[in-house]
């Protein structure tokens, strides 16, 4: 028996009016070079112009949000489209700060929500890093992004997310607002990852075991594209183990033969940096090609 699995998109709390941003990209591979062949951007979203420090078949960009954050009211909205065979790495400027709430009242008292909504679509031979930099979420904000990627056969998607709740070094804490991150990845109408998480504000849920554990950052790594082996399953959780860390991880398989990579800490550093393990092994192993790290990450 045959089972049709619908994507449902949840509906978000209402909205006033804020910034409403957009931003569409459009890659093509030509004579062996990948080109930004189509940018249209309404701010605050701006992309800088491409760079090639690998080499012409691989394009780097970089995603700039102008007004500095989101807050509340602010409607984003980004269209990524990688045609047959094109190479394309994407990360953001800076680190994205989602501010706290404005327009609270005895009605409405965590306040305006913002939203980005994020459609991808990569086609057949075409490989896409998403690899923004980390997204700060104020005490008192109001998010929900929503993520979805459509994979044509012999595609391949690596992409994280690495959140942290709160401005640690300030000892703020995510006490008040709400954080929700959907995301989906499907392949040829079959949903392989789909990943709906929902964080409240407040002393439990930042406590809780089910929750935060006391720890300010979550953070997911997901990769879709040429199988993944057992072997690259257990060096991937090998890389973790080798060094001494203060926080939780663990490494699966996905549907698709992919992998996902979860962590669960106190260091943007440590998540950033077995991130950046986990796909050096993987472009090692599926490529050949060592990673270059973008210029605009922090050393």
């Amino acid at each position: 028996m045959n089972t049709q699995v619908t994507s449902l998109t949840t509906k978000p709390r209402e909205v006033a009016t804020g910034w409403h941003g957009s931003l569409e990209l459009v890659y093509a591979y030509n004579q062996s070079k990948t080109q930004l062949i189509h940018s249209q951007s309404r701010s605050p979203l701006k992309v800088q112009r491409p760079f090639y420090p690998e080499g012409e078949g691989i394009c780097h960009t970089a995603v700039l949000h102008t007004a500095g954050g989101i807050v509340g009211g602010d409607i984003l909205s980004q269209t990524i489209h990688l045609q047959p065979n094109s190479q394309a790495l994407l990360t953001t400027v800076a680190a994205s700060k989602i501010y706290g709430s404005r327009g609270r009242s005895p009605v409405s008292p965590e306040g305006q929500a913002a939203r980005q909504t994020i459609d991808i679509k990569v086609d057949a031979g075409a490989i896409l890093e998403w690899l923004p930099q980390e997204t700060i979420v104020f005490n008192g904000a109001v998010y929900q992004q929503d993520l979805r990627v459509k994979l044509a056969s012999g595609a391949s998607w690596l992409g994280w997310e690495i959140t942290r709740f709160g401005r640690t070094a300030r000892g703020e804490r995510f006490l008040q607002g709400e954080w929700r991150s959907h995301t989906e990845i499907w392949q040829e109408g079959k949903p392989l990852w789909i990943d709906r998480q929902w964080l409240p504000g407040g002393e439990e849920i930042l406590n809780s075991p089910h929750g935060l554990a006391g720890q300010p950052i979550v953070a997911s790594l997901i990769y879709i594209g040429q199988p993944v082996s057992s072997e690259i399953i257990t060096e991937a959780r090998n890389i973790w183990m080798a060094k001494a860390r203060q926080g939780e991880a663990g490494v699966t398989q996905t549907m698709g033969d992919g992998l996902l990579c979860r962590y669960r800490g106190g260091s943007t550093s440590e998540v950033r940096n077995w991130f950046t393990e986990v796909w050096q092994l993987l472009r090692l192993s599926h490529s050949g090609l060592a990673v270059t790290k973008p210029r605009f990450w922090p050393l």
